[in-house]
């Protein structure tokens, strides 16, 4: 019975945050820009510099950033910054050590990562959209930054000199399950400091961002659903001439 109390009042001294713990802060739907060649190239190009730092995408090749409308030479003098070769992986030199040390977890590595967030909740391009929009300054944190996805995450806002600084709001309201008790409920973000960017700017590169982790999960995935169409056209016209030959072949037969 004692231990019973003890785990009653230590759930009683949780922060009643609304949208506390990932998973809970609703998702924002990240707009599909896998065809659009233009929003993939400014896509990979905010990956290599703001990403590829401290995330590898060790199951990419620089190379098949030519699916995606870049010539070799635009690669090695845009995207390449190490003397790596063309046809090597998207790998970085940070130790998983270092990492450790520094972040308190390696960093995971992104080749899949838009496929690999998808819940429940929404699709992976979802929860990466609505993270990446989501920081905030907290003093209280290692870093001074905080999400509201990603509540304590271990990254720091790579992104704040595009999308400035911004401070969460909270208000305190009455709990509608207990009147004695209040909440403490997320009120939107409030502007500290301007960023290299607008708000519309800011959003609009980030869901190419997306675009472009979303497309370096299946570099294949637009091909495979181009052919996808035309198979499921083969087998609707195959299915309606089996129907009709199997009706010739056994109309005789009584």
């Amino acid at each position: 019975m004692t231990l019973l109390k003890k785990v009653i009042a230590a759930l009683a001294l949780l922060p009643a945050l609304a949208c506390a713990s990932e998973g809970t802060f609703p998702l924002d739907h990240a707009p599909d820009r896998t065809k659009d060649v233009s929003s993939l190239q400014n896509g990979a190009k905010l990956f290599v510099n703001y990403c590829l730092n401290c995330h590898s995408a060790s199951s990419m090749r620089y190379n098949r950033l030519r699916d995606i409308g870049l010539t070799e030479d635009q690669i090695k003098n845009n995207l390449m910054f190490s003397g790596e070769k063309v046809g090597d992986l998207m790998k970085i030199s940070l130790s998983p050590q270092d990492a450790k040390a520094w972040f308190g977890a390696a960093p995971p590595d992104l080749s899949v990562i838009a496929r690999a967030k998808a819940s429940e909740a929404g699709s992976g391009p979802d929860w990466i959209y609505t993270y990446l929009r989501s920081y905030y300054t907290d003093d209280s944190r290692p870093t001074g930054w905080n999400n509201m996805l990603f509540p304590n995450v271990g990254m720091p806002h790579v992104l704040w000199e595009l999308q400035g600084i911004r401070k969460a709001k909270f208000v305190e309201e009455k709990d509608p399950h207990d009147a004695s008790k209040t909440i403490h409920k997320f009120a939107g973000f409030e502007q500290v400091k301007p960023g290299k960017m607008t708000t519309a700017e800011y959003d609009n590169n980030v869901a190419d961002l997306v675009a472009y982790l979303q497309w370096m999960a299946e570099p294949a995935q637009n091909t495979r659903k181009r052919l996808g169409v035309w198979v499921l056209l083969f087998l609707g016209i195959f299915a309606v001439l089996a129907w009709r030959l199997n009706a010739s072949y056994w109309k005789n037969i009584k």
